[in-house]
């Protein structure tokens, strides 16, 4: 099924008595590069670090699976994704876009671009990545092809961005539990366009505000209620996507703020409803909350001991993964230790050389483990343990590896490389249940959707890291004056529009 809003575009554009103005079949690219860079570590993002298709590979990906249901000619270049984490090494960025770049240019001529982004990415020395990548495939391309991005919810955009392409769309959920959908409004949009002759722009409201993910969830408000009517402005005429980005606050760039982003052929009614949303998430900026009780690791901690419920599910979410945490501090840990807690799970320690260790010894030995502090020494200290080792995943490659130790009372994953325990089938695949503890500590920032209804309670984690939530102490020294740190700030919308549109 399409995108409600997509429907509707099309029917205005039979009601309007469009007809296919494309002869042929469409020759459209699909290709990107993406990852969730915190400028706030110090780990890099290397060529190993990426999960890097190329060709048909692409189409053997889950998110490409929408492009099979569209009789258009995808041609594949390169795809290339890499877990949050650090900025991206700036030798390997250059390497990934020469090779995107030659497979594009193998494929000219082209009408179109499918991009699949994510729009947190930083690579070091350069201050727009995404700007940077879009501006060579428009090198590549020329002038009249057409490009369509699609973002995760935590992207941020420029006037760059916005100037190079014709169609964008993303998330509208948080947790991204709409990923086809957004794929699906993409290539949709591209697809539409092509066939009848639609030359779409953009017009963009960047909105002065950052918020941790954390605190913008679309599952309560006001995440919510901003959220939930998107889909309804694509039913207006000459309007084919809304979007509203949170942006990616972990990144301390100009570039980095909140946006409402139209896309359309009716520029009026696009510059009216960027600046609406613009000014409406604006006014409901200090309404946004951590969806779970908040507090310092001590304090959460204290709360699940006294418990009478189980499993208490803890967030150490200055640590997550998933938003670009290092998974590898130990501050967690040592306050597990030093308070005597028991009948714990801790999810998520990143240690290749502890991991290598316990498929040395083998499951049932008893050994001397140094945990943690691998990754970045400087951030904390790593724990000198006696471990037992429960369980060794069957790999085929070390670097693959993870284990289950246990010691002091504490039941504890080990990775070889960062990995998500978010959800429950993380560690039911390696013979653990979470119901079973008394507190389950995660690497983590909200709670995926199959651990949430197992947490009783949840609590929140103000944690130290490379994503640490109390943003308004991280520093900020490249970032545009920015509300929650200048708090008198002050704003009106002022959208602009894409000099795609104005060179028309």
């Amino acid at each position: 099924m399409l995108p409600a809003g997509i429907l509707a575009y099309r029917h205005q554009s039979r009601a309007a008595g469009l007809i296919p103005a494309f002869k042929g079949t469409p020759r459209i690219a699909v290709g990107g590069i993406a990852s969730e860079c915190s400028t706030y570590s110090r780990i890099r993002s290397r060529l190993p670090d990426f999960t890097t298709l190329r060709g048909d590979e692409i189409f053997g990906a889950p998110l490409s699976q929408p492009l099979h249901r569209y009789d258009v000619d995808f041609m594949p270049t390169l795809e290339a994704s890499a877990p949050p984490g650090g900025p991206v090494d700036r030798a390997t960025y250059e390497a990934l876009k020469a090779e995107y770049l030659e497979r594009l240019h193998k494929l000219l001529p082209l009408d179109g671009v499918y991009l699949a982004m994510h729009g947190a990415l930083s690579v070091d020395g350069m201050e727009d990545a995404e700007g940077d990548w879009y501006a060579a495939t428009r090198s590549v391309v020329g002038p009249d092809c057409l490009l369509s991005a699609y973002y995760d919810l935590h992207g941020n955009l420029s006037r760059r961005i916005v100037d190079t392409l014709d169609a964008f769309t993303a998330y509208r959920t948080a947790p991204h539990v709409d990923r086809i959908e957004n794929v699906m409004r993409a290539t949709d949009m591209l697809t539409h366009c092509l066939r009848y002759g639609i030359r779409p722009g953009i017009v963009w409201a960047s909105i002065p505000v950052l918020l941790p993910g954390e605190q913008s969830s679309t599952e309560w408000e006001p995440g919510r209620r901003l959220w939930s009517d998107l889909s309804e402005y694509n039913r207006l005429p000459g309007i084919l996507d809304v979007s509203q980005l949170v942006g990616y606050v972990w990144a301390d760039e100009p570039r980095a703020a909140a946006s409402v982003v139209v896309t359309g052929t009716n520029l009026d009614e696009q510059k009216r409803i960027a600046a609406e949303l613009a000014q409406r998430y604006w006014d409901s900026r200090h309404e946004f909350h951590f969806g779970a009780p908040a507090g310092t690791i001590e304090e959460c901690l204290a709360r699940a001991m006294k418990s009478k419920t189980h499993p208490v599910v803890i967030s150490d979410s200055g640590d997550n993964p998933g938003g670009g945490g290092n998974s590898d501090q130990t501050f967690f840990l040592q306050a597990l230790l030093k308070a005597g807690a028991k009948d714990v799970l801790l999810g998520g320690m990143t240690d290749r050389a502890a991991t290598d260790a316990c498929y040395k010894a083998g499951v049932g030995a008893v050994l001397p483990l140094s945990i943690g502090a691998t990754l970045d020494p400087l951030m904390c200290k790593p724990v000198h343990v006696t471990a037992t080792v429960r369980h060794l995943t069957s790999v085929a490659r070390p670097e693959d590896g993870e284990a289950v130790v246990t010691f002091d009372g504490i039941t504890a994953t080990l990775s070889a490389r960062r990995r998500l325990y978010h959800a429950a089938e993380a560690f039911r695949d390696i013979g653990l249940e979470p119901t079973r503890f008394k507190i389950v500590v995660l690497k983590c920032g909200y709670l995926n959707p199959t651990m949430k209804p197992l947490a009783n309670p949840a609590l929140m984690a103000l944690s130290p890291g490379a994503i640490d939530q109390d943003i308004v102490h991280i520093a900020n020294h490249r970032r545009r004056p920015t509300w929650p740190w200048v708090a008198d700030l002050a704003y009106t919308p002022d959208p602009y529009v894409s000099a795609r549109i104005r060179h028309d």
